[in-house]
Parts: structure tokens; sequence; C-alpha cells
């Protein structure tokens, strides 16, 4: 079991969600069940399951769980731009939670190719 509140990328994942609960508290009343849910699940989702990863007893638990990790990040990089569409963020808004996903996801990366060789 690896203590997860130690990796970077999981408080950086943390630090993510929180602005993201930011960046969604001004989106339309009507999209609270749906896009807001949706993108704020996404970005939890990043967090929980890198953490989630980490107490599985194998390392090959461990990878499939930053590889969902991964899968969500993706997910809300997605959301956000249907967002900017829809006109809920700026571009400029998407385009900095955007740039740290994608830091996100080479931490992923870094830690998932840390673990070559380990069972």
């Amino acid at each position: 079991m690896h203590d997860f509140t130690k990796l970077r990328v999981w408080n950086d994942a943390v630090e993510l969600v929180t602005d993201i609960y930011k960046a969604t508290e001004s989106f339309h009343k009507d999209e609270r069940f749906g896009l807001t849910s949706q993108v704020r699940r996404c970005a939890v989702s990043i967090p929980s399951n890198i953490a989630e990863g980490a107490g599985r007893r194998t390392t090959g638990e461990f990878k499939q769980f930053l590889g969902i990790a991964i899968g969500s990040s993706c997910e809300l990089h997605t959301q956000l731009i249907i967002a900017q569409k829809l006109g809920y963020l700026d571009a400029q808004a998407v385009t900095d939670l955007v740039a740290r996903i994608i830091l996100i996801q080479k931490g992923v990366y870094k830690l998932e190719e840390s673990m070559k060789g380990r069972k």
C-alpha cells in the first residue's frame, strides 16, 4: 500500500477539484443535475482513483486505477470544452484548467512508468 497523500499528482488533482467546484458555481441553474454534476464527478474521480489504486494490494491493480484516473481526466477535458461552447466558461478559464489536467495526466503516466517491473 502506498501513502497516496504524499503523491504530488494526487495533491495536484485534489487542488484541481477545488478549482473545478469554484468554476462550476456560475453554471446555469438548470445544469445542476446535468453538466455541473458531471464535471464535478469527473474531477473528483481523478484523485479518488489514484487513492483507491494506492490502497490495492498489487501494482497491477494500482495501474488499473491510474488508467481510470486518466480516463476521467479526458472526460473532464471534454466536458470543459462543452461548457465553453455553451458559454458557461470563458476560453481562458478552460485553457488554464486544461493545462492543469494535462500536467496531472503527465504525472499519472510518470507514476505508472515508475512502477514498471513491479508486480
